[in-house]
């Protein structure tokens, strides 16, 4: 079997660039059992969260691939997992097919981590308030060693200021000096500043006003375009994922239930769960269009239902969902596992 036997068809379209990220049956567990004392007394086994249980992707060259999902779906794990801010506890990450996952790939990890940075939710708590915006923007490239003259490395400070809508004049200030949208495109220009070529970003926007929101996603697209930078978009709102995303995968209990391109999974959703996403988007067309309410809430990733982990709040859920798994197959366009799918009940 070839090494890219798992990734999902859809990123695989002819005519798409060469993937730049990928990743293959990607899991990230985490051990939450308490001491060893407390689970002899109470008879109880280790507890194990699986916050990503098994994922494939791929992401093309000069593209943004979106994650969506409600909360604790394991979204900003995948994220970390892909910046090496956590280690796959199995699985397989590549970046321009080097392998960069795990412990046993540090040195090809330390080889491509400047080319890629990330960005963020609250950009407040990820810079240093005792830091001026100079100096913070300034460290990816003292780092990096990309310049080393003293001025050299002021005027880039200002040319990434600039590039993304502030003033070189505003090096001199201190984080909590800005509102809330300046801070994330202060964030922006230091993410920049390493000259990376992939950027994941973690709900970049969620803690923005509506109207401060759209600048950031127009400033990322414009950035993306000039730059030719390839995305990882990790978002709950859909509305935002629609403006900026060329694909979308959508996450349920650390599994991706469905992914395709951006237009053919708004106009055509197959998983259920997908469907019950779209439907919670205000129908300001007033369409009339028919909604199937979904009731229940995620289950706990320590204790996830058998079989499929949607059943306990699918509508269309039978004897075969609560025992067993379902794989991704080809429908519509899209990739989606889902044995109602599978069987045409839907």
């Amino acid at each position: 079997m070839s090494e890219t036997a798992h990734i999902p068809d859809v990123a695989r379209t002819p005519g798409k660039a060469t993937a730049l990220v990928e990743a293959q049956g990607l899991m990230r567990h985490f051990d939450v059992s308490p001491p060893l004392l407390n689970r002899v007394i109470e008879g109880k086994g280790r507890a194990v969260v699986k916050a990503v249980d098994g994922i494939d992707f791929a992401i093309p060259r000069g593209e943004t691939f979106s994650l969506v999902g409600e909360s604790g779906c394991g979204k900003s794990t995948v994220a970390r997992l892909i910046v090496g801010l956590y280690q796959p506890t199995a699985g397989n990450i590549r970046y321009e097919g080097v392998e960069i996952g795990g412990r046993a790939n540090a040195r090809n990890r330390q080889r491509m981590q400047p080319r890629m940075q990330m960005i963020f939710q609250d950009p407040y708590a990820s810079l240093n308030p005792r830091w001026r915006v100079e100096r913070i923007v300034a460290e990816p490239i003292q780092a990096r060693r990309l310049l080393t003259d003293r001025q050299a490395v002021r005027t880039r400070v200002g040319e990434l200021l600039t590039q993304v809508g502030l003033s070189p004049a505003d090096g001199e200030k201190f984080p909590h000096e800005f509102s809330g949208g300046q801070r994330q495109r202060v964030s922006i220009a230091r993410a920049l500043a390493g000259e990376p070529e992939f950027l994941v970003c973690d709900e970049p926007t969620s803690a923005l006003d509506v109207s401060v929101q759209a600048q950031i996603l127009n400033l990322m697209k414009t950035l993306q375009r000039k730059l030719g930078l390839t995305y990882l978009f990790i978002s709950h709102d859909l509305a935002v994922v629609y403006h900026v995303s060329t694909m979308v995968g959508v996450m349920y209990l650390g599994r991706l239930v469905e992914w395709a391109e951006t237009k053919t999974l708004f106009d055509n959703p197959r998983h259920p769960y997908t469907r019950m996403l779209l439907d919670a988007i205000p129908d300001l067309e007033m369409s009339g269009r028919q909604r199937i309410p979904v009731a229940g809430e995620v289950p706990s990733p320590i204790n996830p239902p058998p079989g499929c982990p949607f059943h306990p709040r699918c509508p269309h859920a039978q004897d075969r969902c609560r025992v067993e798994p379902p794989k991704a197959i080809a429908a519509g366009g899209a990739q989606v596992a889902c044995h109602a799918v599978e069987e045409g009940r839907i």
